[in-house]
């Protein structure tokens, strides 16, 4: 996994009183949870769902970039090619959750801490060659951009060539600009990310397979799966199928933190195992039905997806 790693911070407070000093709450602080988020929960799902895994990206040096590498190493991530920029902050987002006792708890404000800085030219080089000693190892690479520094032109265009000079599967979650990601094997995309990267807007189905097909025909892709909700998903594969993939279960759908992480965890998982295109999205659906019942930014594991298989076969 290469991409641009993310501490998620919940602090859990109880609604207390409102404030005298002015119109806001007052939480007493309850509990306090951090998660590896972004690139760093894409990671975190491909070891929980049974896969080794190796992250590459940028951290700074603070508490929170020493808190995501526990997190990683403590599911057998390999960090070793999570590099260090003194210079700038991890990248955090900090949720404040608020409820009372007889209130759903839910997220009143997040503060992000970030650099919008790109890397410097040595430290692109050094997470460059970092990468490429270990492609030749690889089943599978992921490209998670969260628009940060981790992924520039620099790495991402070396890198895609090469895994597909080794006929390596890759796929690409880009939140800003996926239309950069020439000759990337598979892209992942939510449909509301797709109508950005187009300026566009879906009228009826037909302008989405019209955005879909023609995002996957100029970079030259595989396949590109495109989310959608509680419409399911969409796939287009380069052989001019189109297959719609249905939502399983719609119920206790609890918070969508994440699911898009999980979805491309479990695609890349499902690539590098040789499972056809299709199947694989399927899988990551199921994958992701399962994050979704889940509070905040979570995992899924292999055992949870194969009990999911387990009882829909039934």
């Amino acid at each position: 996994m290469l991409g641009d790693v993310i501490t998620d911070i919940y602090l859990d407070g109880r609604i207390s009183r409102i404030s005298r000093e002015a119109p806001v709450l007052v939480l007493e602080h309850v509990g306090e949870r951090v998660v590896a988020g972004g690139a760093a929960n894409v990671v975190n799902n491909v070891a929980t769902l049974g896969s080794a895994a190796i992250a590459a990206g940028v951290t700074g040096d603070d508490k929170s970039g020493k808190g995501l590498r526990d997190i990683l190493s403590k599911n057998g991530v390999d960090v070793s090619c999570l590099l260090v920029d003194s210079s700038r902050p991890t990248t955090s987002k900090t949720r404040i959750i608020a409820g009372g006792r007889e209130t759903v708890s839910q997220q009143i404000v997040r503060v992000d801490h970030e650099s919008h800085e790109p890397l410097d030219q040595n430290l692109t080089k050094k997470l460059l060659d970092c990468i490429m000693e270990r492609i030749p190892s690889l089943d599978g690479l992921v490209m998670s951009d969260y628009g940060g520094a981790a992924v520039p032109d620099e790495i991402a265009c070396p890198v895609i060539a090469e895994c597909r000079r080794r006929d390596i599967p890759t796929i690409v979650d880009s939140r800003y600009s996926v239309r950069r990601f020439k000759n990337i094997d598979y892209v992942k995309q939510n449909d509301s990310e797709l109508r950005e990267a187009y300026k566009t807007t879906f009228q009826n189905e037909d302008n989405l397979r019209e955005t879909g097909m023609r995002l996957l025909h100029e970079l030259n892709a595989k396949g590109v799966l495109i989310t959608r909700g509680a419409n399911g998903m969409t796939l287009f594969e380069a052989n001019g199928t189109i297959t719609d993939i249905p939502v399983v279960d719609k119920s206790e759908v609890y918070d969508v933190s994440g699911a898009g992480d999980t979805c491309v965890a479990m695609m890349i998982l499902a690539l590098s195992a040789g499972v056809s295109p299709v199947i694989a999205a399927e899988l990551s659906n199921l994958a992701s039905g399962i994050a979704v019942r889940k509070q905040g930014t979570a995992t899924v594991g292999a055992a949870e997806l194969t009990d999911t298989i387990k009882r829909l076969i039934k």
